[in-house]
């Protein structure tokens, strides 16, 4: 089992890479591999198993497209060939078409996301977010916003979760992120995979990992029921 974590000294806005140690605890036998920003990615000649890009600021966003548009062939392929994905946060606009900042220039993406996002650093959006996915309706998605941009474009097809309370890619949707294949783009922050387990058992099932089994199930089931039951009455 191998898993790629992108760009881990940059992207980690918010402790987002808690959600990589966690699924340290949860496969404490398999590979990760922290590939920073001057190497080549690992995905490129090998095959993995999760390929994991978090938060970023927005001037990191900008190289960071500049980095992964010489792979976007090959990012394209691995979507395709359904290798699990996971891109929280504002990583998921790197994926769309272009970026617009509050001036009207555009930051042109990588174009695999039929989406395009416009910011705002004048106005930070925070929100909570339950709803269920799309694709396993069973499972139910709690989370948290805080973000600078809403993204548009068409998701209707492929939304990663149905939000029943909250937002969306944008203000007025309530379709949440986008889930190609198996690769799941989320501004949803948590971090997702620590308070949601339900969602965590599917990435590792789509990892190819048989009857999963979570570090400290009990005790994140019991917080993630708790939480569940917070959001419904609150929200």
């Amino acid at each position: 089992m191998k898993i790629e974590v992108l760009f881990p000294e940059f992207c980690n806005l918010y402790g987002d890479l808690a959600n990589m140690k966690y699924l340290q605890k949860c496969l404490p036998e398999a590979e990760f591999i922290e590939t920073a920003f001057d190497q080549e990615p690992v995905f490129v000649k090998e095959e993995v198993n999760l390929i994991y890009l978090g938060p970023m600021t927005e001037t990191m966003q900008e190289r960071a497209i500049s980095k992964l548009k010489n792979y976007r062939k090959r990012l394209q392929e691995v979507i395709d060939q359904n290798t699990v994905m996971l891109l929280t946060g504002n990583s998921l606009e790197i994926f769309g078409n272009y970026i617009e900042k509050e001036n009207g220039e555009k930051i042109e993406g990588l174009g695999i996301f039929p989406i395009h996002a416009k910011r705002d650093m004048m106005h930070r959006w925070n929100d909570m977010v339950l709803g269920k996915m799309k694709q396993q309706e069973d499972i139910e998605i709690v989370g948290f916003k805080n973000q600078f941009t809403q993204s548009y474009g068409e998701n209707t097809e492929n939304p990663f979760v149905l939000v029943e309370k909250g937002t969306g890619l944008c203000k007025e949707s309530k379709l949440e992120g986008i889930q190609q294949n198996n690769c799941i783009a989320t501004y949803v922050l948590g971090p997702i995979l620590i308070i949601n387990p339900l969602f965590t058992k599917y990435i590792l099932s789509k990892m190819g990992v048989e009857n999963p089994r979570l570090a400290f199930e009990t005790e994140v089931m019991e917080a993630y029921e708790k939480r569940l039951e917070e959001f419904k009455r609150i929200l």
